[in-house]
């Protein structure tokens, strides 16, 4: 009988086998402990995204739904229909194609120039020394912070995710770097507020922004571009880190990559459903309904395993391969429906440049797996440090 919680140790070491298993006897399985359902299936995840009696008013965090620990605060990510959608209409503006294309010259000076040094030096840390400083200043432009700040907001954002594996729910060091990252965030939003918040970044947007008549104070705006800053600067570090290890793994299909670099696209996709570093988000239901014969009931928690869904046989051949011409026609790693990821076009155009730049111009690398460190938590996985040599 399959047993799965997501706090335990063999979960947190390898959750793949036990999502497996939940997909075949379990797609919809009670957690006692927690008063939550965990769902695995992919269709299931795909449509229930959707269904508006999943709310994400209570939180989507394990802390805040799950272990009820990390406080609620006013963010994008924690509201419904039809207050989201006003509020995500007026933001999702920064990260349109057309303000993500303009980005890209920047993106790539300031990729090239960090592999120069890291070139010089034979080698580098994927996540640290290349990955986490893009994608942070990246964050920075697209919301409308200083990018001078980044090295700082890294360092909160690392401090925010890391605790002891074996403790549920949020450190304490966790909890004051987020008090220190909204802090600075409410702080940068006074200060704009008394420029002109005309520009078309992120911060501009949530000052114009009203909701029923009213605008939001600094401490509200604070909260929300916390969210943002988190959003833009955590994930893509881990997945580059990922796409590198899966590559060398498999040196054939490196090999076609770096010849043919039209493919990197769909490699990067490819990367992003096979190696998923956040495994799940949180609903609350706010009605009853019925999945896979199981009553699932108002106030009760559900967890949406995407990490498990992409790799559902029921939706991807061989869902096991790692294979960067799959194609895939859907995948979950952007999330999907309401609250699917806004930031969607800025991680794929990192993706893009960043692999292009290191298969073209040093494409056997290797991974210097002594030196790396795996985060291994309820939440999220994949390398906080990922040495290679050139």
């Amino acid at each position: 009988m399959v047993e799965y919680d997501p706090f335990a140790a063999e979960i947190r070491k390898d959750p793949l086998p036990a999502y497996a298993e939940l997909r075949r006897d379990s797609p919809a399985y009670y957690l006692p402990k927690y008063d939550a359902w965990a769902l695995s299936r992919f269709e299931d995840i795909w449509a229930y995204s959707s269904d508006p009696r999943f709310s994400a008013a209570q939180g989507t965090a394990p802390a805040q739904v799950l272990v009820k620990e990390q406080p609620l605060t006013p963010m994008l990510n924690v509201m419904d229909p039809p207050e989201h959608t006003r509020l995500r209409g007026a933001i999702r503006k920064s990260f349109l194609p057309a303000n993500v294309r303009a980005l890209e010259p920047m993106v790539r000076e300031i990729f090239e120039r960090r592999l120069d040094t890291a070139l010089e030096q034979g080698g580098c840390d994927i996540v640290q020394d290349l990955a986490a400083p893009l994608s942070v200043q990246v964050a920075c432009h697209a919301i409308g912070l200083p990018p001078e700040d980044g090295p700082m907001l890294t360092e909160l954002v690392g401090r925010f995710f890391s605790h002891d594996p074996d403790e549920q729910g949020m450190a304490a060091s966790g909890l004051a770097a987020l008090t220190e990252l909204t802090d600075y965030c409410t702080l940068r939003a006074r200060q704009r507020r008394r420029e002109t918040p005309d520009g078309p970044q992120a911060l501009d947007a949530l000052i114009r922004f009203e909701l029923d008549g009213r605008q939001f104070d600094d401490e509200e705006i604070g909260s929300h571009l916390t969210m943002l800053v988190i959003g833009g600067s955590e994930t893509f570090p881990k997945t580059l880190a990922n796409g590198i290890v899966r590559l060398w793994e498999h040196p054939d299909q490196r090999a076609s990559l770096a010849t043919d670099p039209s493919g990197i696209p769909d490699a990067y996709d490819e990367i992003l459903r096979y190696d998923m570093p956040t495994q799940f988000l949180c609903r609350t239901l706010i009605d009853d309904v019925e999945i896979h014969g199981r009553e699932l009931r108002a106030g009760q928690g559900v967890m949406f395993l995407y990490a498990s869904a992409n790799r559902d046989e029921r939706e991807f051949d061989e869902p096991d391969v790692f294979d960067i011409g799959r194609r895939a026609s859907r995948f979950l790693s952007f999330g999907a429906g309401t609250h699917a990821c806004l930031g969607t076009h800025v991680a794929r155009m990192e993706g893009r440049i960043t692999l292009d730049s290191i298969l073209s111009r040093c494409p056997d690398y290797d991974v210097d797996f002594d030196g790396a460190e795996r985060l291994r938590t309820e939440f999220v996985q994949g390398y906080a440090r990922l040495p290679v040599v050139f």
